[in-house]
């Protein structure tokens, strides 16, 4: 039986959750959900607002309660070292740490006008020109990595948090037809290849839980 339980928050629309619960499965840990009610009121906070640290997710493992999304990632390294969730290498394991905290704290102007959305598809989305800043210093980041480690995922061979980092922002340019160039695209289509994130996605395409807040925005 699962010692640990990761409590989320929608499918659909919960980008922390979905770092968060990519970084369980990714580091290889038996856990159980515990998904937070649509009508629960800082669920909706950690949606629409786009909060990096409200209750979701949070990782409850052996006694020890761990929140924030960048928390659970070194907490997952720490008790999974052989995962491989940072890199061995200490120049490359502080290039992650730098992008991921890049992602956890910063693109606000991606985030409040391109919301995660999977099933939602919007194509020739207009852009305005600060979410287009963002998409740019996003593709600038993915294009260093791939280049620098040699890929398919950021930091080399293994998918790891900066690739759970980044995996909502992938599901967002899909949504809103994002174009890439080949190297960016070819990244996007790497993770959504990855079975956690097909289970994922066809989780959240089959979800009952509605925001009216965000689908009104369309």
């Amino acid at each position: 039986m699962s010692t640990a339980v990761l409590t989320i928050s929608s499918k659909n629309y919960g980008a922390w959750a979905l770092r968060g619960w990519l970084m369980a499965r990714f580091a290889g840990l038996d856990f159980t959900e515990r998904v937070i009610s649509p009508d629960d009121p800082q669920m909706k906070a950690e949606i629409l607002l786009l909060s990096a640290s409200i209750r979701v997710p949070t990782l409850e493992h052996e006694g020890i309660r761990v929140w924030d999304t960048l928390a659970i990632g070194e907490y997952l390294n720490e008790i999974k070292p052989e995962a491989g969730l940072l890199p061995f290498d200490r120049a490359a394991r502080a290039h992650c740490r730098a992008v991921c905290g890049e992602m956890h704290s910063g693109f606000s102007a991606l985030r409040s006008s391109l919301p995660m959305n999977i099933r939602a598809h919007f194509p020739k989305f207009q852009i305005w020109s600060r979410a287009q800043n963002d998409i740019e210093r996003i593709a600038a980041i993915w294009t260093e990595c791939l280049q620098k480690y040699a890929g398919p995922y950021l930091f080399g061979s293994t998918a790891g948090i900066a690739d759970a980092m980044f995996a909502p922002v992938v599901t967002r340019f899909l949504t809103y037809d994002v174009p890439l160039d080949l190297l960016c695209n070819a990244y996007c289509q790497q993770i959504m290849a990855l079975s956690p994130m097909q289970e994922w996605v066809a989780a959240a395409r089959v979800e009952p839980v509605e925001v009216g807040e965000l689908e009104a925005e369309f």
